[in-house]
């Protein structure tokens, strides 16, 4: 029931994501959970205002992680890799938590598919990984540190995969690569295909660059 001016610290368009301070102490915070262990078939909590309601809790089911939908066409180097839930998500719940059954933070909402404008059965967040990566950056630079490994990459569905003689429809594609980029000095070549980031497995384009997105120019990554 209290109303605050926010300071903007940072934003950064390429994930649709923003750092707000307001001054004030002792409030309660949600605390962060683990975006890569959430799985599909887990029930979400969205929490949001939706329709100028305070404080309105929806429950759904994870359908899909790292999707893609398209929603930053302007941005020249968007991460979309988003968590796909059927939790309603109505205008006023953009910026809201989406949270496990144990309460932590797993994404914040962002989208939605819909011919109407209102919920149709699929709302999208952002995980929070790639939350917790860009509030830091934004906190401590004012702008996101965002690292690049220098390929061009495509999905492996099974008629490519026939034409390129390649076993599994698992990893990423490599069609090409950056002169002098990264992958390019530590040996990657053309016609490879990348199946994990450190630990992570990766089968799709979208979670190829939600994990790269997660590392400052000059990490190590394996």
């Amino acid at each position: 029931k209290r109303t605050y001016n926010a300071k903007i610290i940072g934003t950064d368009p390429s994930t649709d994501l923003a750092l707000l301070k307001i001054e004030e102490k002792g409030l309660p915070f949600a605390a962060y959970g683990n975006s890569d262990a959430v799985k599909v078939g887990e029930w979400v909590l969205a929490v949001g205002n939706p329709f100028n309601l305070t404080s309105t809790v929806t429950a759904g089911i994870v359908s899909a992680k790292a999707r893609n939908i398209h929603i930053l066409p302007d941005q020249k180097f968007p991460i979309e890799s988003f968590i796909q839930t059927d939790a309603a998500v109505n205008p006023g719940n953009s910026g809201g938590a989406l949270v496990n059954t144990n309460g932590e933070l797993v994404g914040i909402n962002a989208a939605i598919a819909s011919n109407t404008g209102s919920y149709s059965g699929y709302s999208f967040a952002i995980p929070v990984n790639m939350v917790k990566k860009v509030v830091n950056d934004l906190m401590e630079f004012g702008n996101v540190q965002r690292g690049f490994i220098g390929v061009s990459i495509r999905d492996i569905d099974a008629e490519f995969a026939k034409e390129k003689k390649i076993t599994k429809l698992d990893g990423v594609y490599v069609s090409g690569l950056t002169d002098g980029g990264s992958a390019e000095e530590a040996g990657i070549k053309e016609g490879d295909v990348i199946t994990k980031i450190n630990d992570i497995n990766i089968k799709s384009s979208p979670e190829l660059q939600e994990q790269v997105g997660r590392y400052r120019p000059g990490d190590k990554i394996n």
